[in-house]
């Protein structure tokens, strides 16, 4: 039972922390500025409210008709995106629901993840999405090309946009566009579905370009020859030493080190069982280790064994390059709650704090933040439209089915069928999803 508590201690921490703090005064001063406009009725034409949200709105709205002079490529474009979204529909409502089979079988722990600071995708407030400039300039992209889709292909398909704006919720939480409503009804079925479908596809599109320009900005940098240690074997001789890892190698029996091969040539005349002095550095700290080598784990070598796995910059290049795949990219999705190694070295190009320069050196002012852009581009743009995708009302992806679920029964003269369809299946999948997240907490209690 008190183990069960662990998400309600971990949630007050959050609010007695500075950063929870600093939150709980952005919710008190949103909260006061959303009374004095509902109380005043000021900037009326330009403030709406739904429920708590607050949406912020322009009718200047004109520059969408600049798209019509360029429908057909547009709709080619948007009708290849309404496929596209379909499959990754069908498959991350089928990964739900064996994802909730696979609950209900092993019933296991609540993890991190699931915790209540990190349901939403609030950078700094998520212990997994660090709170930097370049991650909320990728939130604030993601939520432009998303609205700006919908937006560009309404005038596109010939239905008027009448605002255009930003939804508050303390913080910025999404972007929306107007679209004159009976336009929209009149508009026939492909049409809608291809206006419905263009904010989920610019967002696969810019998340794959981010991709794209994250191997490329990669493969510019210059690998450095720094014995930085990545890992250390366990048992190993390193290991038993308790040589820190993430230090660096700046000694060997008191010879200074520069590179990783004057660490070789050193231990190239060792056999197992001599004394090493290995002297390294971490955060600014120096410290010596008394090291027993032992014998290379495959007999790969003569010399003596430390235990000790360095950082490779090309290495991390050549895998980075090749990643451009849809394991890859599953992979990047998956990254920042993967504790495996692989998922570690990666991690640099989307973690400030990882000293990726420690081993590949930027080739000009300002690489790094650019490479952490991309990487949390692709990742926000990719996950949102994953998300958006899900056939279920009222996310894009629910929209799309209604009009395609409705189109097929139209034509066996069942379409009275379809708001029971489509409100059931988006029933199941809102069930699913809030238990793939209450369920663990209940299984404590029970």
């Amino acid at each position: 039972m008190l183990e069960g508590m662990d998400w309600v201690t971990g949630a007050m921490g959050v609010l007695t922390s500075p950063l929870g703090q600093l939150a709980l005064l952005l919710v008190v001063l949103y909260i006061v500025l959303v009374v004095y406009l509902k109380g005043s009725g000021r900037f009326a034409d330009h403030v709406m409210f739904f429920g708590p949200i607050l949406a912020l709105k322009t009718t200047r709205v004109g520059f969408f008709d600049i798209f019509r002079k360029v429908s057909w490529p547009l709709r080619i474009y948007a009708s290849l995106g309404v496929v596209a979204v379909g499959f990754v529909s069908f498959f991350v409502a089928l990964s739900l629901l064996f994802s909730f089979q696979l609950l209900l079988l092993t019933r296991p722990e609540p993890t991190q993840i699931i915790a209540p600071q990190n349901i939403l995708l609030i950078p700094g407030v998520n212990e997994f999405v660090p709170g930097t400039i370049a991650v909320w300039l990728a939130l604030v992209i993601t939520l432009v090309v998303h609205e700006f889709g919908h937006g560009i292909l309404s005038r596109v398909e010939g239905i008027r946009v009448k605002a255009a704006g930003v939804l508050l919720a303390v913080i910025p939480i999404g972007a929306f566009v107007e679209p004159d409503e009976e336009e929209l009804d009149r508009a026939p079925r492909g049409a809608k579905m291809r206006m419905y479908g263009a904010g989920i596809t610019n967002n696969f599109v810019v998340g794959l370009l981010s991709i794209l320009l994250m191997i490329g900005l990669v493969g510019m940098a210059t690998p450095v020859t720094t014995p930085m240690i990545h890992g250390i074997y366990k048992d190993s001789p390193a290991f038993n030493a308790s040589v820190p890892a993430n230090s660096v190698v700046v000694a060997l029996n008191g010879t200074a080190i520069n590179d990783r091969a004057e660490v070789g040539r050193i231990l190239g005349s060792s056999r197992p069982g001599d004394i090493t002095l290995l002297t390294v550095e971490a955060v600014g700290n120096r410290s010596t280790h008394s090291l027993i080598l032992a014998p290379w784990p495959d007999n790969s070598s003569s010399s003596g064994f430390m235990g000790i796995e360095y950082y490779d910059g090309r290495a991390l290049q050549a895998y980075v390059a090749q990643s451009f795949n849809p394991m890859g990219i599953l992979q990047y999705l998956f990254m920042p709650f993967n504790p495996s190694p692989d998922a570690r070295a990666l991690r640099i190009l989307g973690f400030p704090g990882a000293s990726a320069s420690s081993y590949l050196e930027a080739p000009f002012v300002g690489f790094w933040t650019l490479v952490h852009l991309c990487f949390w581009s692709a990742w926000i743009n990719l996950n949102v439209g994953i998300f958006n995708a899900l056939p279920m009302l009222p996310f894009d992806g629910g929209y799309i089915f209604k009009e395609g679920i409705g189109g097929l029964l139209a034509r066996i003269r069942m379409e009275r069928l379809s708001p029971y369809i489509v409100g059931g299946l988006s029933w199941l999948m809102a069930v699913t999803m809030i238990s793939l997240i209450a369920l663990p907490y209940l299984f404590q209690f029970f």
